[in-house]
């Protein structure tokens, strides 16, 4: 006690370098030593009172030394994170004191870099991440979704694409996160897709209507690579984001067929038609071409399109069965020939663009892997 008295009144006069030595001293013998009672008290007040230390570098001293304590005064670390920006530092950054509901705060009340620090504590509740992807700055939600410590819920994934998703460097924390769902990385190719056409030079080479136009169709092309990342669990949640969005076209479901992810396509046509997903199974894998086509026109697709996924389920099976080595390159071509073109209608010439390309796609894709086996070889 006497002690603590003659630490007050040199306080008066003592250099900052000093009074900042000393707090973080103090601070030291308070959580790392047993202090008698009446002690604890004194050293409790004299803490206290350096809270209001005209010098940053003294309450910093003191934020440094108690952020990593459970044994820290809770009132002393509450007044640390609600000081400037470089003091609250590291009590938002890693004590252990601070509710979600004061952290909340925190996100709502403080700047982008204390959204940011707080964002990227070692461990976050939902609760902190929702709040932090709701009203946190770009650099905050960046943190949060590169944080392998945050829980973060499937909406405040959806929530931070929405606010950020032309922002490149939080797509790419988003893209690395294995939590992110299936139907957010979807939007994230969308995001990726909008914020390249949208770019100046893109419009000036290739004028807006065509940039948009590529960008889609790009978008589509990487919608297929995703199904391939995507979990069998997810695929239903999956189906049902794109099935809202419109996406589930006829044009997409032959793209999907043509490239093997019959998986993907039996649930797409479970959710689209309302039917069984084990029969729909069935069906696609034993059922004959009048009942899987009959599926196919209560699932609202087009005749024109029956006969290629037909073919195409036909040699998938076969392939399935270890009879046939096929792949993307062949069933487009063999869904190409199936095409009816004799109808010359503008759904066939469309039917027919559409597997040419993807013909050519795989041509291309497949020359490029054999020019580089063999010049690794």
């Amino acid at each position: 006690m006497v002690v603590i008295q003659h630490f007050l009144k040199w306080l008066e006069t003592a250099k900052t370098q000093e009074r900042a030595d000393a707090a973080a001293a103090l601070a030291r013998a308070f959580v790392q030593r047993e202090l008698k009672f009446d002690d604890r008290l004194a050293a409790e007040a004299a803490l206290t009172l350096l809270l209001d230390d005209r010098s940053t570098k003294v309450r910093l001293a003191l934020a440094e030394t108690l952020s990593l304590s459970v044994r820290a005064p809770t009132h002393i670390i509450a007044a640390l994170a609600a000081d400037q920006v470089e003091v609250a530092a590291p009590v938002l950054a890693r004590s252990p004191l601070l509710s979600d509901a004061e952290l909340i705060d925190r996100v709502a009340l403080g700047c982008a870099r204390v959204q940011t620090l707080t964002a990227s504590r070692p461990k976050l509740s939902r609760s902190l991440s929702a709040s932090v992807a709701e009203v946190g700055s770009v650099e905050a939600c960046t943190a949060l979704a590169g944080n392998e410590g945050a829980e973060i819920a499937p909406f405040s994934f959806r929530r931070m694409i929405e606010r950020f998703g032309a922002i490149g460097p939080l797509r790419e924390a988003l893209s690395r996160n294995p939590n992110l769902p299936a139907d957010c990385r979807h939007l994230l190719v969308e995001a990726t897709g909008n914020a390249l056409s949208a770019l100046p030079l893109v419009k000036a080479l290739m004028g807006e209507e065509r940039a948009s136009l590529i960008a889609r169709d790009a978008c589509t092309r990487a919608s297929v690579t995703l199904i391939e990342s995507v979990a069998d669990e997810e695929h239903e949640a999956l189906v049902e984001h794109l099935r809202l969005r419109g996406e589930l076209t006829s044009g997409f479901l032959v793209r999907i067929v043509a490239h093997g992810k019959v998986d993907f396509f039996r649930v797409a046509l479970a959710a689209i038609t309302g039917q069984d997903v084990d029969r729909v199974t069935a069906l696609l894998a034993r059922g004959r071409h009048s009942a899987v086509a009959a599926l196919f026109k209560r699932a609202g697709l087009s005749a024109i399109t029956h006969a290629p996924l037909l073919i195409a389920l036909d040699i998938w099976r076969e392939v399935a069965r270890g009879n046939r080595m096929a792949g993307p390159q062949e069933v487009s071509w063999s869904m190409l020939q199936a095409v009816d073109s004799a109808q010359g209608s503008d759904e066939a010439e469309k039917l027919t663009r559409l597997l040419r390309q993807i013909h050519l796609e795989q041509l291309r894709r497949n020359a490029r892997l054999q020019a580089l086996e063999l010049a690794a070889a």
